[in-house]
């Protein structure tokens, strides 16, 4: 046991790696906020200097562009919903692998109100108790009811900044 650590998940981190147990416990709290589209809640794991890729190819620097680029998603969320498949966690190198599946309205207009399924995976890398970095990955097909169909990325500069 960590002498230097309290056992709140939420106390304040220092640059001693994170325990597989506290890893775990950080991951419950955030998939809690992302449950409750909790921007703020969502934030506090991320480190100042986060860097985020999402499978665009979208590159965002930082918590604050993060948190701005996310919040019309947020504001505008239908809904969606994140559940994990699968989680592997390498305690020594602070590092996960989170395999997911999200739910969400569709945003293509000829499916309008239908529900969209979508695969991926996201790699989280910590520093000092916080992810530093979130690269996220997804399947190329989407599932919009029930019909499999080929995802395709809008510009770069009118993309949906999704998780």
């Amino acid at each position: 046991m960590r002498a230097d650590r309290s056992n709140s998940t939420k106390a304040k981190r220092t640059s001693m790696p994170l325990s597989r147990k506290e890893i775990k416990e950080l991951l419950i709290e955030w998939n809690q906020a992302w449950d409750r589209h909790d921007l703020d809640g969502v934030m506090q794991l991320f480190h100042p200097d986060v860097l985020f890729e999402n499978w665009t190819g979208a590159r965002i620097r930082g918590s604050d562009n993060l948190k701005k680029a996310w919040a019309p998603w947020f504001e505008n969320h239908g809904g969606f919903r994140f559940t994990e498949e699968d989680t592997f966690i390498d305690e020594v190198e602070q590092k996960v692998l989170y395999r997911w599946q999200l739910d969400w309205p569709c945003w293509g207009k000829e499916f309008q109100g239908a529900h969209e399924i979508r695969r991926g995976v996201d790699v989280l890398h910590f520093k000092d108790g916080k992810i530093i970095q979130k690269l996220t990955y997804s399947k190329t097909t989407i599932e919009v009811d029930g019909q499999r169909m080929a995802l395709s990325a809008a510009p770069m500069g009118d993309q949906q900044i999704a998780g």
